[in-house]
């Protein structure tokens, strides 16, 4: 009685004292907050006020609830489950009384305050008030209108269904993570799916498709001090389509006076299936500009007008150990090769316009390759090919075969004449044959006939392959019509994170090759691949040591060493790269030592890319630096600035670019002085532009995205009514849907009239389009397919039908045949298809539920790892058939039997159901 007396009298008395003066005001100030503590104390936490709720955005659930009270002042929620359920960067300090960390931005810093009084979120300040936050035994209840100020998320609640929703004009960041996991899980199920298996989309080919065009057109003007002045004008246009039911492509460019310089044909199909040309079950033919095959001991990879044939897989290497890389890369251009993430080369555009990375080394195991091609504008194009080295290289009694004949290195029509050289490049032919002799063992067999150093030879070549536990070994042997003769040996091993490989070859009698040129007669080299873990970072090193011989008796030794290292946003690359010769008479030249690092790192929205190259010993190689910064304007802006210096032209240079893409097209210019005075400057420009189907109207569209050297998919997304997969008169087409390629996001959205076109996949590669379930604003419509598998061709667009269908939800229990509640059981939902659609886990008490289903017929089933986990008989199946007259099937009670009981085939379950009762008749009405 008397604490409560006091607790009445005590606020008057302190006002009272305060107004005649008889309390100084700094005791007044502390006599006011613990006022408000007195005041806020009224309230006490007690569980008739107490509620949880569902924190929701949209069809969201955020976290796993918010707990809360009704107070006399209104509704507060925990501190700490709001910062949870948003993944806010806020840590709580109940001792300190203090809340300090950032919300939305890291620029938005936000701090509570308590003893205070006062929290700040930004530059904006709040007083806090004395019921504004209340201590509870689970944390701080904060006053649910204050909290949605102090952060900035508008937060209302709905007492009668026990939710907080978020109502927001733009997309938070944890909005953004909740339909990121909503498309990852909407995924994950999907890649499971054999592509052979889901619907297809097939093109046919056709007598003219008109070709999609890539256009890229540059002029400069250079005034060099030691060079003098040049005037600039360059272009490149690359087309494809399809003529004679055939696939081709057609590349013109020009020197840099803007005259023709050459230009490349081809006509070709490929079908990575193997479908082509009948009982020759081909992969891939092609007449016109083609390359040829490479082998370990004759024959290197070369370009040239001629014809191939062969059923070897699309993405194979030529040899089990090596493998070439070679493209079109424009004037201006650089070409950067890493492998598994490390850097293995790079280098600039050849004369003909090509980069060429020739016998790239293949690791033992997995080998994943990535070209980066850089722009002199920003530009930044990447490709990405996947390559296996192991036992399953040949398969077993299959048999693979390629032939082809091509003049080296000689565009099919070529503008001003053949181009000048040493010797006269000549026609070539080769053919081999590759047989698959058990699991671990296959043989091949080549003939070659090539013009090497103006004169004909002929060869014939064998190599056998045998894998070795975790190696494959390969030894291989050439004889030429002239008496020359060699032999090699190459081996591959995987330990752990350890890869070698050893290469020899020896020649005799004179053995001249592509291979073995210049006098080369021995050719050895050990090279080994070690990733080094450093605490959290891995340290990938290389070293490759190299022996040549020369029937002159001159031999040079060659060693390199690499290492690379990431650091959160940095990537370093160091190589150290030394010769030395020996020579039979006279003193030996000096030895060669080059020391290269090569660095890419992001500092916020700046991307750094730096090349240095010091000759540290010997005359053969020079010292340069080149650092080169890209970062990202307004729009779709890019800008570029380059700062480099040439010890051997003792100069250096800096340099400002600056890229805007546009929907139509892409305009890039550049500008360059150096310190002798000289200037540079140029302006690019670039576009593509193909046909529209007819379904769009017809007509042209003009895209700044690349349209000729990439496949396309128009996809069309309408409400299918009937459920028959064609879209009939009355069907509505369905606006905003996201689409999906393969496992990516992609950026693309239907139009008002339902259709929306995929730009820029990888020709010849199966890819599934679907829909980005997840995304869609109405959880009960969903796709009525998986997704269609489309195998994309360069330069025309394959027509994809995407139907919605309502959607609606399965539900059950799953009880033991004993009445206990089985929990954790995943189930699956298989369509009449016999692909799984979804999985769901049963709950604590055994309930289970199938959201957003489309209409049709399913199977409800266990999986197999989690019935045999719970010792459950796996052959249970219930039929289910969600639509309109019923969109909610209930399945009722299931009770599963043991797999003991199941396995002794003492009684078949009831109903027909194999491994459970049957559920009640509205059960078995509601599943169809």
């Amino acid at each position: 009685m008397l604490g409560a007396l006091l607790k009445r009298l005590l606020p008057a008395l302190v006002a009272g004292m305060a107004l005649v003066g008889m309390v100084p005001a700094g005791a007044h100030a502390a006599e006011k907050a613990d006022i408000s503590q007195i005041t806020s104390d009224v309230w006490k936490p007690n569980e008739d006020d107490r509620w949880l709720f569902d924190l929701r955005s949209g069809q969201y659930r955020l976290g796993d609830g918010v707990r809360g009270y009704q107070t006399p002042q209104g509704l507060c929620v925990d501190l700490a489950d709001v910062v949870l359920a948003l993944d806010l960067a806020v840590r709580v300090d109940r001792k300190l009384r203090r809340a300090t960390g950032w919300v939305l931005d890291e620029r938005r810093t936000f701090l509570i305050d308590r003893d205070a009084g006062e929290v700040r979120a930004g530059s904006e300040r709040f007083r806090i008030g004395a019921t504004t936050i209340r201590d509870t035994a689970a944390g701080w209840c904060v006053d649910l209108a204050s909290l949605s100020k102090w952060i900035g998320v508008p937060i209302s609640a709905d007492l009668s269904n026990a939710v907080l929703r978020i109502d927001s004009k733009e997309k938070l960041p944890f909005q953004l993570a909740a339909e990121r996991r909503a498309r990852a899980a909407t995924i994950r199920p999907q890649t499971r799916f054999d592509l052979a298996s889901l619907p297809q989309a097939a093109r046919p080919y056709r007598m003219w498709s008109t070709p999609s065009v890539d256009v890229v057109a540059s002029a400069g003007v250079v005034s060099d001090k030691q060079g003098g002045s040049s005037t600039q004008a360059r272009y490149e246009i690359f087309a494809a389509g399809e003529l004679l039911k055939q696939s081709f492509d057609a590349r013109l460019s020009s020197d840099d006076k803007g005259i023709p310089d050459s230009l490349r044909l081809r006509l070709y199909r490929t079908d990575p299936t193997g479908q082509l040309l009948g009982p020759l079950h081909a992969t891939h033919y092609a007449v016109g500009d083609v390359s040829l095959l490479s082998t370990g001991i004759v024959a290197q990879s070369v370009p040239g007008r001629g014809a191939v044939l062969t059923n070897r897989p699309v993405e194979r290497p030529d040899a089990f150990d090596k493998t070439d890389f070679r493209g079109d890369l424009p004037a201006g251009w650089d070409a950067e090769l890493y492998r598994n993430g490390q850097l293995l080369a790079f280098t600039s555009p050849n004369g003909d316009g090509r980069y060429e990375f020739l016998g790239v080394p293949l690791q033992y195991g997995s080998n994943r390759f990535e070209i980066v091609l850089y722009g002199p504008q920003g530009q930044v194009r990447r490709e990405i090919r996947q390559l296996q080295v192991g036992l399953d290289s040949i398969p077993p009694q299959k048999t693979w075969y390629w032939a082809g004949i091509a003049q080296d290195d000689t565009d099919l029509i070529e503008f001003g004449g053949p181009r000048g050289g040493a010797f006269r490049r000549g026609w070539r032919g080769s053919a081999g044959i590759e047989r698959g002799l058990d699991t671990r063992t296959s043989i091949a067999a080549y003939f070659h006939s090539l013009l090497i150093e103006n004169v004909r030879r002929n060869y014939g070549e064998a190599a056998l392959r045998r894998s070795i536990g975790p190696t494959l070994l390969e030894v291989g042997a050439a004889y030429a019509d002239d008496g020359g003769r060699a032999l090699r040996a190459s081996w591959l091993a995987g330990f752990g994170e350890t890869y070698i490989r050893a290469d020899a070859m020896r020649g005799w009698g004179g053995f001249v090759s592509d291979r073995f040129i210049n006098n080369i007669n021995g050719l050895y080299s050990v090279s080994i691949d070690q990733s080094v873990k450093l605490g959290q970072t891995v340290l990938p090193l290389h070293v490759d040591l190299a022996k040549i011989d020369r029937t002159s008796g001159v031999s040079s030794i060659e060693a390199s060493a690499r290492a690379s290292a990431s650091f959160r946003t940095m990537t370093l690359t160091g190589q150290i790269d030394w010769s030395q010769s020996d020579v039979p008479y006279g003193p030996d030249p000096p030895d060669n030592l080059t020391a290269t690092l090569l660095a890419n790192a992001r500092i916020g929205r700046v991307r750094l890319r730096g090349e240095a190259r010091f000759a540290l010993a010997g005359s053969n190689a020079d010292s340069r630096l080149t650092a080169i910064a890209e970062w990202s304007g307004k729009r779709d802006a890019e800008w570029r600035a380059e700062l480099g210096y040439d010890k051997g032209l003792d100069r250096a240079r800096a340099g400002i670019g600056y890229t805007r893409r546009f929907d139509k097209f892409q305009l890039s210019g550049f500008g360059e002085v150096a310190s002798d005075g000289s200037v540079a400057a140029s302006l690019s420009f670039a576009f593509s532009f193909g046909p529209r189907s007819r379904a769009e109207g017809g007509g042209w569209r003009v895209s700044s995205e690349k349209l000729a050297s990439r496949g396309q998919v128009l996809a069309e997304v309408w409400m299918d009514d009937n459920g028959d997969g064609i879209r009939q008169p009355g069907e509505a087409a369905v606006a905003d849907v996201p689409l999906t390629a393969g496992n990516a996001f992609v950026d693309r959205a239907t139009a008002k009239d339902g259709r929306a076109t995929i730009d820029g996949l990888e020709p010849f590669r199966p890819v599934m389009i679907g829909i980005d379930a997840g995304s869609l604003p109405d959880p009960y419509v969903q796709p009525a397919l998986p997704g269609v598998v489309v195998t994309p061709r360069p330069g025309v667009a394959t027509r994809v039908a995407l139907p919605l269908t309502a959607a609606g939800e399965i539900e059950g229990v799953a009880m033991r045949d004993g009445g206990n509640a089985i929990e954790g059981l995943q189930l699956e939902l298989v369509d009449v298809e016999g692909r799984v659609r979804a999985t769901t886990l049963t709950e604590f008490d055994g309930y289970f539920l199938f959201e957003s289903v489309a209409y049709g017929r399913y199977t409800v089933r266990m999986a197999k790892a989690s019935a045999a986990a719970l010792r459950l008989d796996p052959a249970f199946a219930l039929s289910a058939v969600p639509g309109k007259q019923m969109p909610r099937v209930r399945l009722g009670t299931l009770a599963l039997r043991p797999l003991a009981r199941a396995l002794a085939g003492g009684d078949a379950a009831d109903g027909g159901q194999a491994g459970a009762r049957a559920p009640p008749n509205d059960a078995r009405d509601g599943g169809g």
